[in-house]
């Protein structure tokens, strides 16, 4: 049952407006698990340590400022 992206793209339109909202949430929910998903696959192979060591040599030097200020 593979579909398209231009069929599910003519599936979505087609929804009525309740169903697109749950469509919505439906879909925001996945996008954010499977980039949560993606982003612990890569801080365990150890992708991100070079950016890690970057910004922490970097706030060590002084390079860094609290956000919250102006």
């Amino acid at each position: 049952m593979a579909k398209s992206v231009e069929d599910v793209e003519k599936a979505v339109a087609q929804l009525p407006p309740d169903q697109l909202k749950k469509f919505r949430a439906w879909y925001e929910k996945f996008d954010s698990d499977t980039w949560d998903e993606q982003i612990e696959k890569d801080i365990s192979a150890g992708k991100l340590d070079a950016l890690a060591e970057v910004a922490i040599a970097d706030h060590k030097a002084g390079k860094t400022r609290n956000w919250q200020s102006k």
